[in-house]
């Protein structure tokens, strides 16, 4: 986790208490404010531009006020006081939604967040894109296997599970018993991934978040009988703090407020309260930033938020919203997700956190449609490679022949190819058995198990 930042400056007060004319010779500015919504946190390395500079020095003459001769240069302080003031302006209020302290959350829909809420919803939905490009069947499942296995090994992977993506995809596709904790703790991600997809048409409750987060901490905590508790009135509090030098940099609520404040999030993830107009995916969003931010549980506060993400965007329909994995981008730059939720809470406005997520889920689109063509192309590759016997196989062992063509050191089993296209076991051993007649595969036991691998001459039997 990043480290705590300084709260902003709010020269604007001061200045109306001591200097009235500059204050409101400020006001002439706006017109020079940057068009990115930067955070305090970067915003305070910038200096005014010369054009703002001007503008106030001609407000301040323009008034004949005594320090128009030599009017004080205009600090980062002051700039940042006018763009807060015109943010003020423009923000919307949600009223059952507040920091520890009371004050309601606020957020800003400026021009970027809608055309990037636009573009990301009308993708997700399957209105237009990738959609199209998403076939049916045996390949759609395994589609959206993938994406599952991913977010719930990355989604792990950011809260401390420490394992191969190798190690781990073997395990959930042979459906082995978890080794390790990190292992359990994907094992049981990926199982409240499952959950989430049986509950996408069920409204949001309290009960229903408790079991969310059992299933994805069951057997990774301490104390098992935390799982799925709500820390509770008079116990201590479990605070975020910075991995790189221990320094808190989030305290969540009292204990005594979490079951009121979790009644409130469910009523807005469940649209069931007045408010300002919100897209989809920016409550979508709010919900991951809030069930984080009140901190419900010991552990696993994390992986629940984003897997209630996943739910409340399926809830609202964008259903390809199963086939992307925003963890696999988070877990690349996990500082940068860090701040995003530092600046929210630092300057109450939860703008900071859409924008950086709504570039992260452009991301991931752009790398499922991606993934397609590449699959789709290697598909292909393998049905001409396979010509003329090109008929006599089915899309499963198609795809297990891609997959071992792309790593000869793969192993496969007849539970994971039921469980990745969602047929019997008998019918991915007979898949497996009849590779394996026919060259493609060799076939080995393990214990009380049957593996499968590529044959050496794979390869060269693909090319002829």
């Amino acid at each position: 986790m990043t480290r705590p930042i300084d709260k902003p400056p709010n020269a604007w007060e001061d200045l109306w208490e001591n200097d009235r004319w500059r204050a409101v010779a400020l006001t002439y500015v706006r017109g020079q404010l940057p068009d990115d919504y930067l955070p305090w946190r970067t915003f305070r390395f910038h200096e005014p531009p010369a054009e703002a500079k001007a503008s106030l020095a001609s407000a301040i003459a323009a008034r004949s006020h005594p320090q128009s001769l030599d009017p004080a240069p205009m600090s980062t302080a002051e700039w940042w006081s006018v763009l807060r003031a015109d943010r003020d302006a423009e923000s919307r209020l949600i009223p059952s939604l507040q920091q520890v302290n009371g004050e309601p959350f606020r957020f800003v829909l400026t021009d970027h967040v809608l055309k990037e809420t636009d573009f990301i919803e009308s993708q997700l939905s399957g209105l237009v894109g990738v959609n199209q490009q998403i076939p049916n069947g045996p390949t759609r499942d395994r589609y959206i296997r993938s994406a599952l296995e991913e977010e719930a090994i990355t989604s792990s992977q950011l809260e401390g599970a420490v394992t191969t993506r190798q190690v781990a995809k073997e395990m959930l596709r042979s459906g082995r018993q978890p080794r390790s904790s990190s292992e359990r703790m994907i094992f049981s991600n990926f199982a409240a991934m499952q959950r989430i997809r049986e509950l996408r048409n069920e409204q949001l409750t309290p009960a229903l978040v408790q079991e969310i987060h059992a299933i994805v901490t069951d057997a990774t905590l301490n104390d098992p009988l935390d799982a799925g508790r709500l820390q509770e009135p008079g116990e201590e509090r479990v605070a975020v703090v910075s991995s790189m030098d221990n320094e808190v940099v989030h305290q969540p609520p009292p204990a005594e407020e979490l079951l009121e404040r979790l009644h409130r999030l469910c009523d807005f993830a469940n649209g069931d309260v007045n408010g300002p107009y919100m897209p989809g995916v920016l409550r979508a969003l709010t919900l991951h930033f809030m069930t984080s931010y009140d901190h419900y549980f010991v552990d696993g506060n994390g992986r629940t938020a984003r897997a209630l993400f996943y739910w409340s965007m399926l809830r609202q329909g964008f259903w390809l919203t199963e086939y992307l994995t925003i963890s696999t981008i988070l877990h690349e730059a996990p500082i940068q997700y860090g701040y995003s939720f530092i600046d929210t809470e630092t300057d109450n406005d939860l703008t900071y956190f859409f924008i950086y997520h709504l570039k992260v889920l452009r991301r991931a689109i752009d790398g499922l449609a991606d993934y397609i063509a590449r699959t789709t192309s290697e598909q292909a590759d393998i049905r001409a490679r396979l010509s003329p016997a090109s008929g006599e196989f089915n899309l499963r062992q198609i795809a297990v022949l891609g997959d071992a063509s792309q790593d000869l050191a793969r192993l496969f089993t007849a539970q994971e190819i039921a469980h990745r296209f969602a047929v019997t076991q008998q019918t991915g051993r007979n898949d497996l058995e009849d590779l394996t007649r026919r060259g493609f595969l060799t076939k080995t036991r393990q214990g009380h198990h049957y593996l499968w691998r590529a044959a050496d001459n794979l390869s060269a039997q693909l090319r002829n």
